[in-house]
This record gives C-alpha cells, sequence and structure tokens, in this order.
C-alpha cells in the first residue's frame, strides 16, 4: 500500500502534467485516473478501497466515451440523419469498462498506466457489478444491438427502464433456487449521468371526458387517477473506433416528493406515501406476474417506459423545428417484442388528443413509424392483457385499441375475410375474459414484422400471424439476430483474439466475415497445436471460475459439455440429465471405464413461478451432488451448477466450453444467440434443427455439427398423428432404467416423490417431445466421444466453426435491418 501511495502521490505533483487532458496514452490515462480519485471521489490512495478505484478508472473512461458521443451527435445533427428510437423492457450490457477499454483501442495503455502506480487492471475489472437491467436472451440482444448500431455509426437512441433491482440473484441451497434480490446499484453506476431536465409525466387510472366544440369537433381529455414523472437516466454505449449512442433509461417518481399538509397534521407516513409508490414502478425488474397485482405492476412498467419514450422522441423532433406529420421521416421506432406494443395506442393518443391531429393523419404517422420484432413461437409469451386491467389503467388506451380494432376488423370484411379468420385476427380476443393481443395489436400498427432467424420467421407467417401474413405478405421479412463478437471473442477470449489477429489481422473485429481467412490453418498442424493450447489455458479459467463458485473441482483436461441458458422445459435441461444419468449407470453399475472424462457445466435461472423449471434446478443438483461424491464414478463424470448465471459469468464460460448444448425441440427456439457465442469461441454445437442451429450448421458445415433429433414438421407429423411417450419408454430397455433411476433412493435419498413430477409429466405427457428424441441424442453423443478421442479433428473442426461465424455478428443483423427496415444509413465521425 505505501509503494503505490507514493507513486501514485509523487505522479500527481509531477510538474508538467496536465490534469483534465482526455488524451488516449498512457500519461493522459494516469492523470485522469489520479484526477478523479482526488477530485471527484475525494480519495487519498490510504483510504481508497478496491471500489474507489474501479470508480476512478469508470469515470475517466467515461469522459472519453462521452467526447466520442458528443461529436457523433454534433454529425448527426449537421447531416440531418434519419435515426432509430429502440424501445425494449429489457438491456442486458454486461460490464462496461473492459468493453470501452477496447472499443477506445486503450486497454493496453490502461494496464500500463495503472502498473506504473502498483494497480492491476484484471483486479479492477473484477470490482465492477454487472447492471440489473434483463433477464436472458432479448436484453443481451438488445445489448449486442446497441454496440454495433455504434459501430456502424447509425444515428440512433435506445429506451428503457432504469430498474432498481435486478429480476434476483439466483442462490443454491440445498440443490434448490433461491431468489434473493439483485442490488446491482449498492456502488452506485459510474457510468449512467441523471437528466433531471429530461423527464415527463406518465398517466394512469381514472376517466375519460368527451366534449365537442362550437363546430361540433370531438375532444377527449384523460382525467387521471394518478400521475407519476419518469426521469432520464442516460448511460453512453461506444462503438469499437467509432460512434457513440445512448442508452436512455427512465426513472419513476412522485409528481411531488413530499406532502406537507399530511407532515403538518403528523402522518409521517402519508407524507412520503406516494413518492414511495410511485417509486415502485421501476423498482424490480418483471415481477412474477402470476398474481393480479404482479399483472398490473408489469403493464404499469411497460406503459411507464413507453410513454416517456414517445414525448422524448416527439420532443427531439418538435426541437428540430419539424412537423409531427413528418415523425416517420425522421424516425423509425422498433418495437423490441410485445413488451413496448401498448407505443401504438399511445403515439396515437398523442397525436390525436395532445396535439390535435385528425385520425387519419395520426394513422398514417403510427403506421409507416413503428416497426416490430417477434422474438417467440410460444403462444404462452405472446402477451395478452385482460381488458378489465386496461380499462382500470389506461382508459384512454383501450377506446383507442378498440377504435383501431373496428377500422382494422372494417378492411378485413372489405378483403372477404371470413367470421373465423377475423375472430382469429381481431385485437381482441373474446373467447373467454376479454383480452388484448399484443402481438396483434402490434403487427397492425407497425409498418414490418420480422422474425429473428429463417426457421423462426418461416413459422411466424406459417402459424404465429399466418392470418396476417396472407392480408400483408410484404410486411413480414427475417432478420437473423446476431452477437457482437468485439465483447464476446475479442474482451472475453484475449489468448484466441491474439491467435486470429496474429494470423489473419485485426479487420475481423470491424468485419467478422474475414475470419473465413482462418480455413487454410485448419490444416496445419503447428497451428491446430496453439489453438488447443489456447483453449486449455481458457479451460484452466473456467475450472478456477467453477471451484471459486461452487468449491468443485473439474480437471481442465475434460471434455467440457456446456448448457447455461434460461431453464425451461423446451429447452430441454432434462434431457441432458437423462443422458449423464444413463453414463452413470454404464460406470456404476456396468464398470464402463471407456467414456471419455467429461465434466456436465449447467446454469440459469428458472422464472420464481415456474414449478417444473426449479424442479429441473433440483434434479441437476442431485445428480450432481450424487456424482460428484462417488469416486468410482467422478474421475470419468463431473456436473456442476453455476449460480446466478450473467454476462460477466458467461465470459468465462463460452471460451471454456468444448461442446455447446443447444438441444430445445425443434419449432419451439425463436433463434438463440448462446448457439452463436460457444460457435465463435470455438465449442463444437449438439443441437436439433431449431432457431438459429438451422443456419450456423448451413454455414459450418453439417460435417461440423452433430445433428439429432426430429425437424419441426416431424414435430407437428408426430403431434398430429398421436404422441404416446409412455410406449417409447416401455420399448427402449435404456430409457425404462434411466427413468426408473429418478425415482430410486438412491438419487432422491428416500424421497422418492421430488422428481415423480418430472418422471410423470415425462411419462404421460411430454410436451417437449423429449422422450421421442433421447435415443437420437444418446447415438449422437457416442458420436461426439468418438469425435473427442480424435484431438486433431476434433481441432480442425472448432476452427472451421470459428472461421464460418462471420455471418453471425450483430453488426450483419443491424445492417439487414438498417436495408429491409428502417432505411437509414450509416453516418462515421
Amino acid at each position: 500500500m505505501k509503494s503505490r501511495n507514493k507513486k501514485i502521490e509523487s505522479y500527481f505533483t509531477k510538474p508538467g502534467v496536465e490534469v483534465g487532458n482526455i488524451g488516449l496514452s498512457k500519461e493522459d490515462i494516469k492523470t485522469s485516473f489520479l484526477e478523479k480519485l482526488f477530485y471527484s471521489l475525494g480519495r487519498i490512495p490510504v483510504v481508497a478501497t478496491p471500489n474507489d478505484l474501479y470508480t476512478s478508472l469508470a469515470l475517466a473512461v467515461r469522459d472519453r466515451v462521452f467526447r466520442k458521443y458528443v461529436k457523433s451527435l454534433e454529425q448527426y445533427a449537421e447531416e440531418d440523419a434519419r435515426g432509430v428510437a429502440y424501445l425494449s423492457a429489457e438491456y442486458l450490457p454486461g460490464p462496461h469498462l473492459g468493453n470501452n477499454l477496447l472499443n477506445l483501442e486503450i486497454m493496453e495503455e490502461t494496464r500500463e498506466a495503472l502498473a506504473e502506480l502498483n494497480l492491476d487492471l484484471e483486479e479492477l475489472l473484477k470490482e465492477e457489478v454487472e447492471p440489473g437491467l434483463g433477464n436472458g436472451g432479448l436484453g443481451r440482444l438488445a445489448s449486442c444491438y446497441m454496440d454495433s448500431l455504434a459501430t456502424l455509426g447509425i444515428p440512433s437512441i435506445a429506451y428503457g427502464i432504469r430498474y432498481e433491482f435486478g429480476i434476483f440473484k439466483q442462490e443454491i441451497k440445498e440443490g434448490w433456487q433461491v431468489e434473493s434480490t439483485d442490488k446491482w446499484l449498492h456502488n452506485g453506476n459510474p457510468w449512467e449521468v441523471i437528466r433531471p431536465e429530461i423527464s415527463f409525466e406518465v398517466k394512469f387510472g381514472g376517466y375519460t371526458e368527451h366534449t365537442r366544440d362550437e363546430n361540433d369537433k370531438l375532444h377527449i381529455e384523460w382525467i387521471p387517477g394518478s400521475e407519476v414523472k419518469g426521469t432520464a437516466y442516460d448511460t453512453p454505449i461506444l462503438g469499437y473506433q467509432s460512434n457513440g449512442i445512448i442508452l436512455r433509461l427512465w426513472k419513476a417518481e412522485a409528481t411531488e416528493s413530499f406532502d406537507f399538509a399530511a407532515y403538518n397534521l403528523g402522518d409521517y407516513y402519508r407524507a412520503v406515501e406516494k413518492k414511495m409508490r410511485s417509486e415502485n414502478i421501476t423498482k424490480v425488474l418483471y415481477p412474477n406476474d402470476e398474481n393480479l397485482s404482479g399483472k398490473e405492476l408489469r403493464l404499469k412498467q411497460q406503459y411507464f417506459f413507453v410513454c416517456c419514450s414517445l414525448q422524448d422522441i416527439i420532443r427531439l423532433h418538435l426541437l428540430q423545428g419539424r412537423k409531427l406529420e413528418s415523425l416517420h421521416e425522421k424516425f423509425t421506432i422498433q418495437l423490441n417484442d410485445t413488451h413496448p406494443s401498448i407505443a401504438v395506442p399511445e403515439l396515437m393518443r398523442l397525436l390525436v388528443d395532445v396535439y390535435h391531429m385528425e385520425w387519419d393523419a395520426a394513422w398514417m404517422v403510427t403506421c409507416k413509424t413503428f416497426a416490430y420484432t417477434n422474438h417467440t413461437l410460444l403462444p404462452e409469451a405472446l402477451e395478452r392483457w385482460p381488458v378489465s386491467l386496461i380499462r382500470n389503467l389506461l382508459p384512454r388506451h383501450l377506446e383507442i385499441i378498440y377504435e383501431i380494432n373496428s377500422r382494422f376488423i372494417n378492411e378485413l370484411r372489405g378483403h372477404n375475410f371470413t367470421g373465423d379468420q377475423i375472430s382469429r385476427m381481431s385485437l381482441v380476443d373474446e373467447s373467454g375474459e376479454p383480452t388484448i393481443r399484443m402481438a396483434h395489436l402490434a403487427t397492425v400498427g407497425s409498418y414490418m414484422i420480422n422474425g429473428v432467424s429463417a426457421l423462426h420467421s418461416g413459422l411466424l407467417k406459417k402459424q404465429v400471424l399466418k392470418d396476417f401474413a396472407e392480408l400483408w405478405p410484404n410486411k413480414f421479412t427475417n432478420v437473423t439476430n446476431g452477437v457482437t463478437h468485439r465483447r464476446f471473442l475479442a474482451v472475453s477470449n484475449p489468448g484466441l483474439s491474439a491467435l486470429l489477429s496474429e494470423k489473419i489481422g485485426k479487420d475481423w473485429l470491424t468485419h467478422l466475415d474475414k475470419l473465413k481467412g482462418l480455413e487454410s490453418y485448419s490444416e496445419d498442424e503447428t497451428f491446430r497445436r496453439k489453438w488447443m493450447e489456447v483453449k486449455l489455458e481458457n479451460k484452466r479459467n473456467l475450472a478456477t471460475q467453477i471451484k471459486e463458485l461452487t468449491g468443485i473441482d473439474i480437471n481442465p483436461e475434460m471434455l467440457i459439455d456446456v448448457q447455461v441458458k434460461r431453464i425451461h422445459e423446451y429447452k430441454r435441461q432434462h434431457l441432458k440429465v437423462l443422458h449423464i444419468l444413463s453414463l452413470y449407470l454404464r460406470v456404476k453399475k456396468e464398470k464402463d471405464t471407456s467414456i471419455p472424462p467429461t465434466a456436465f457445466v449447467f446454469g440459469g435461472k428458472a422464472a420464481p413461478g415456474y414449478f417444473m423449471a426449479k424442479r429441473i434446478i433440483k434434479l441437476i443438483t442431485a445428480v450432481g451432488e450424487l456424482i460428484n461424491n462417488d469416486p468410482e464414478v467422478n474421475k470419468i463424470l463431473k456436473v456442476v451448477f453455476l449460480p446466478n448465471f450473467s454476462v460477466k459469468l458467461a465470459q468465462h464460460v463460452y471460451p471454456g466450453a468444448d461442446l455447446s448444448e443447444q438441444i430445445s425441440m425443434a419449432g419451439k427456439e425463436a433463434s438463440g444467440t448462446g448457439n452463436m457465442k460457444f460457435a465463435l469461441n470455438g465449442a463444437l454445437t449438439i443441437g436439433t434443427l431449431d432457431g438459429a442451429n438451422v443456419e450456423i450448421r448451413e454455414e459450418v458445415g453439417e460435417e461440423n455439427f452433430f445433428l439429432f433429433g426430429l425437424t419441426t414438421d416431424e414435430v407437428e407429423n408426430k403431434k398430429a398423428q398421436g404422441y404416446h411417450p409412455y410406449k417409447i419408454y416401455a420399448e427402449n430397455e435404456n430409457l425404462k432404467k434411466v427413468m426408473e433411476f429418478l425415482l430410486s433412493d438412491e438419487l432422491t435419498r428416500g424421497d422418492t416423490e421430488l422428481f415423480k413430477p418430472i418422471y410423470n409429466n415425462l411419462l404421460h405427457q411430454d410436451p417437449y417431445l423429449l422422450m421421442e428424441d433421447y435415443q437420437s441424442y444418446i447415438e449422437q453423443m457416442e458420436n461426439v466421444y468418438h469425435v473427442w478421442q480424435d484431438r486433431e479433428k476434433w481441432a480442425k473442426m472448432s476452427i472451421l466453426n470459428v472461421a464460418r461465424m462471420g455471418k453471425f455478428s450483430s453488426d450483419r443483423s443491424i445492417q439487414d435491418y438498417c436495408e429491409k427496415i428502417w432505411k437509414v444509413e450509416a453516418i462515421k465521425v
């Protein structure tokens, strides 16, 4: 500590050092870091905590990021550019510091600057708490897109919610998932800047008043039951060697923070009650919405951020001296799934009620402004809101939705649609309790709808939105998802990144298709050896992480077989568990030692109210406890469940994986992006023809992909013919032994009811055809083991996987959006 203090203090008083310089040299960075420590935090080295040091560095880097952003903003204004507003209820950006250092190209300069102060950059990177702004793939995709929008120079702004607490922190206690509060803001957030001058009022409840003026023109006023204020918090998102954009998140606050009348009467609680109730809206990400109060809060969250965002977009448009009739000419607004689809009636409300535009003109602007991305084929994930809830919370919007629906149904009648089709397409489902179909609302109110993989987009038109695709075939397109290789390869996997750059140069950082240059090296024995050395080092790093998080030792020389993603029956984590149990029985009962040593790594969160998903986590941990504590088995097999899977943890997991498990039932996964991140880091894939697996297999070559299971059409045919999982169980002796073992004392420690829900579900329902795909999966895993034992072949396949992943960059996805949907051009600073 003393040597560090002396170095810092002597440097800070060094003659000729200019405080406030935000250059990119080692000396500039050192100066800025010290300035932030002394003058922004008021700390001296002797009392500076690790978090103080991290925060000082983050603030120094943020200055440089903002400088890029301001330059971008100036150029966008000068070019009078058409821009994109991206609306998403979730973002999962991950840690900012490492990514910004890469994008500023000052990673080594920063490392050296800190080293001269006896500080370690790696230790400061560990201090960062990742933002709890998302749940899973949807939020991570949005953040990948932010990186690419900035890198490509697309004039854009992203809008969302500043959740005070993340969805939850996952702990594993006695094998069960336990949820605790994710206090991601407990140390503050050095990356964000509050904008108190950018705030808007948001109404809830109440009623509407309809009056006519002297010209008999109808005026509708919404008299709210309550109001809250949304205040902007801005986080700059920097592109690589390029521009910056803003992630603008809204925090809910009371319009009046303190009720002095209540206070003067001695009612101290009521004096602050309104403030507390208002701030609840942005308190936590996605509450468990099984009960009515949960549903109401979730709808409040969605409307709150949409209302603030649209008011801000209109503010920016009018600020440029434009008329609202031209809003669609200067802005395109992308709805990231159905969560922001209440934006359609909200924009109509603003245009018609607040700015007094005629309905037809307002509807024309609305329909030319919005585009909608659908992210799911699961019926339960296509949002519907009870009419009664919308009536109580958003009475004016319900009127507007009914008016939109009435005009839409008249249009359908004009196209000679039948009564059944009209009933299916109506925005209002009246088959039971009346509900509003939010996917239909987004589809009717948007000029373009896209799916997120070729398979998914086809199924959207064939199944989920079939009637709409018949009415508006030109409204539908596909944009296959992508990932930002700068975070998930350059930052996460520096060893592999250095090897790539050494062989093919650094152009792959902005043009991922340049990885094609690796293909010829797959035949080079020396290169293959270096490749596997890098992989082994990453596996050692992952093994260290596993030991720290779980206490379980794994041998890095093992095949590391990984399935990390949200825990859900359709993703079929329990299929992997049945395979592991089949191996356990082979080793334990049949004394088969021919199985290559394998470590099975799981991770992911189950929704708090999802009974079966939480039971699957318990099954994974129970199998892990059985195997890891058995000296007869644990030299060959290990099972790990990584708690609280996150972007930060993922940056260790993807580089360390040998095998990527993408085993969902065909026709259920819209795309997946974890499959891309694994392949980009050299893991081979075992998977079904589901989501983006189809396109990954096409790109890397079917000989470099371990395929199993039914196709989407085969799944549909199997279900149509009548599916009988018990028959499969009865006829497959291996499967029967594994299933019976689920109820054994050996696994359940005497609680034979523990896994009976999983057992009964698979034998008598099996909605995701796990039993049907079981044997195919077992056989393909044997092929995986056969190839693994030929390390030269495995290395070659790994190299070719990486070399052929150019299509799956989020840069390509954003270029597709610009060309197919947004009609927006890049402006590079």
